[in-house]
């Protein structure tokens, strides 16, 4: 599934996945919102085997088919 990732300007560490580059009609207006400002980071096909240094791809590609986004927190500090 080809896959879109954008960063959040305003939170550090903050990532928004779409499946349409530059759509963002299936992401709640208040979640945009609070992203503030999102700058185009990459484009990848996207499979259940493909390896990502800090997500499951499956939970990435189970979020996209259901909610048609996926939004990427920053790493939990202990």
């Amino acid at each position: 599934m080809p896959c879109y990732v954008y960063k959040s300007l305003k939170k550090h560490l903050f990532y928004l996945y779409i499946i349409n580059k530059d759509d963002f009609s299936s992401v709640p207006e208040e979640l945009l919102h609070s992203f503030g400002e999102l700058e185009f980071v990459l484009a990848l096909e996207l499979t259940p085997e493909r390896k990502l240094a800090k997500e499951d791809s499956q939970k990435i590609l189970d979020s996209l088919h259901t909610k048609g986004f996926f939004v990427q927190l920053p790493p939990q500090t202990h």
